[in-house]
């Protein structure tokens, strides 16, 4: 009997460590069938074997199922409020401060955040994760290489006091490719750190289920310390943030004031 496509999605996320029915099926189906048509496959036991059998199709086929879409100052207004309002907040209350970028791509995220908290002469107060399910991202992220599309958003004078420019690509300072630490993980998965000031997770959820994304919304906030922000794009909003402990302060902000009952 044929692989149904429910039963290929099911050996893939077990292949692949990506529970594929997590994401909405929509987006997903166009994605994987995609690649099945461009590899001229015409059944999914073929699909499976390529992807067993053959580490390059396998890493594009990865590298299709998460968006890796990012640049520096990726809505400018946003950073602005993190840099005037946000940061000195929690600089303000406590000595150091913890950061999770999450789904963090090619880093151009955390390291605008750790050229915000340069400027507030914040840097060595802070501690500064970026983690991604795709290992190819991470390695992109810790060369600190980017094109000139992906800092089109950053104001001249930190493009020219933060990058070097060499035959058309922009080479990110040392000292703040040091700021921060990337790792490899599966927000659906891995475990969550905790005591965060600042939780940043944008353009990422809106992939997922509803179901997937409230339970995330659930671990985001147990892993923000009281009074800590969670910080999601503009096109997600926590329609019930009250109910999981937040305030929403300005506009992709939300406050995590209290301790919902049974958390």
């Amino acid at each position: 009997m044929p692989l149904s496509y429910a039963e290929f999605k099911s050996k893939v996320s077990t292949l692949v460590g990506i529970d594929l029915f997590l994401y909405k099926s929509q987006q997903m189906d166009r994605r994987i069938h995609s690649l099945m048509t461009l590899w001229g496959l015409k059944s999914y036991e073929e699909y499976l074997e390529v992807l067993t059998n053959n580490p390059v199709r396998f890493q594009e086929f990865l590298k299709k199922l998460t968006i890796n879409v990012s640049e520096f100052f990726r809505n400018p207004e946003r950073y602005m409020d993190l840099w005037e309002t946000i940061l000195p907040e929690l600089l303000k209350e406590r000595p150091r401060i913890k950061i999770w970028s999450a789904g963090c791509s090619n880093g151009a995220e955390p390291y605008s955040v750790a050229i915000i908290l340069n400027e507030l002469s914040a840097l060595s107060r802070a501690t500064l994760l970026g983690t991604d399910l795709d290992a190819t991202v991470l390695a992109k992220a810790r060369a600190g290489v980017y094109a000139e599309n992906e800092i089109r958003s950053l104001p001249p004078e930190l493009v020219e006091k933060y990058f070097r420019e060499d035959r058309g690509y922009y080479h990110l300072s040392d000292y703040i490719l040091k700021a921060v630490t990337f790792k490899k993980h599966n927000l659906l998965v891995d475990r969550f750190e905790h005591d965060f000031d600042l939780i940043i997770c944008r353009n990422v959820v809106i992939y997922f289920t509803e179901e997937a994304k409230n339970e995330l919304y659930k671990k985001f906030y147990r892993s923000l310390r009281p009074g800590g922000y969670f910080w999601v794009g503009g096109t997600e909003p926590l329609l019930n943030y009250k109910a999981l402990g937040f305030e929403n302060t300005i506009s992709s902000f939300y406050k995590k004031i209290e301790t919902v009952e049974g958390e």
